[in-house]
């Protein structure tokens, strides 16, 4: 957990280097309100903390980035969450949405390995039959998991294939099943109709499903994760996110924008490759690392 601390923190120095003011005056207030702009937080929020900030009348620098922290943390802590499987669902669909190169496939890699470390029968589906390998880069993970994947022909329908495999896994008893989706653009109605199409298929065989529908966005998009958000909001419906590529981003404030705009719960957040690189999402450790500051609290398993 340390290295992935670190990993946090490093990726978002580029983003606490933006944090620099001397003395407590309208000069260090408008550093914070600067940086927290290029941040990507975003004119409503960022003007919404700034008064905060000035509500809370520090004395010095010192309280200012007290404050600061405090604020950050407030306003994210009630977005951090942990996705709940519940056993009831067998299996517990979760459906993964979002552009090409948010990085869906790898968390969904990710995600299976810290079900299974859970005790959980995880399953993948090779849903993501347009992209040229996308198949292939799921089974790889598949085989070095151990996880079954159902995969289809490249270029095959892709809810058929999310048919098929809903039924293999019931007969399986699979506690999880991990659904790969093609990239949509957001502007591309009607991509974004076949991804309505997979759903509506899945709740053929499941009316409950997907119990989760997660979409995943990359933080160097900055404010453009806004418009993503609307819509796959607006054509699918979004229950959680999972913000990637926090390790090399000065954009890390996204996460604030998100927040107050939608409150949509933000189940993990990745900072590299490896497995381990995704965890789940602490307010405290993102506050810290926002700012800054030095963060030693743990997060707890995804």
């Amino acid at each position: 957990m340390t290295l992935w601390l670190d990993k946090l923190k490093n990726g978002m120095k580029k983003t606490a280097a933006l944090f620099t003011f001397q003395g407590v005056d309208a000069a260090a207030f408008e550093s914070v309100e600067e940086a927290l702009l290029r941040a990507d937080v975003g004119y409503e929020t960022t003007e919404d903390m700034i008064r905060q900030l000035k509500q809370s009348h520090p004395k010095d620098s010192a309280e200012l980035k007290h404050h600061l922290k405090r604020i950050v943390t407030e306003k994210i802590e009630p977005i951090a969450k942990t996705l709940t499987i519940d056993p009831q669902h067998k299996p517990f669909v979760i459906l993964m949405i979002g552009v090409n190169g948010a990085g869906k496939t790898t968390t969904i890699g990710k995600l299976g390995q810290a079900y299974q470390e859970q005790g959980l029968n995880v399953a993948f589906v090779a849903g993501d039959t347009f992209r040229a390998g996308a198949t292939e880069q799921l089974q790889r993970w598949g085989e070095r998991l151990h996880i079954p994947v159902y995969a289809g022909n490249h270029q095959a329908e892709a809810s058929g294939l999310v048919y098929e495999a809903l039924e293999k896994a019931s007969l399986a008893h699979t506690d999880v099943l991990l659904i790969d989706t093609a990239g949509r653009l957001h502007n591309r109605s009607d991509l974004m109709d076949e991804l309505k199409k997979i759903r509506r298929v899945i709740q053929k065989k499941e009316p409950t499903a997907p119990h989760a529908t997660l979409l995943v966005l990359d933080a160097t998009s900055g404010q453009n994760a806004l418009k993503q958000v609307d819509a796959f909001q607006d054509m699918i419906g979004v229950s959680g996110l999972v913000m990637t590529k926090l390790d090399g981003t000065a954009k890390g404030g996204i996460l604030l924008a998100l927040a107050d705009r939608y409150h949509l719960p933000v189940y993990a957040i990745g900072v590299g490759e490896s497995a381990d690189d995704l965890q789940p999402f602490s307010a405290e450790e993102y506050a810290g690392s926002l700012i800054g500051e030095e963060v030693t609290c743990v997060s707890s398993a995804i």
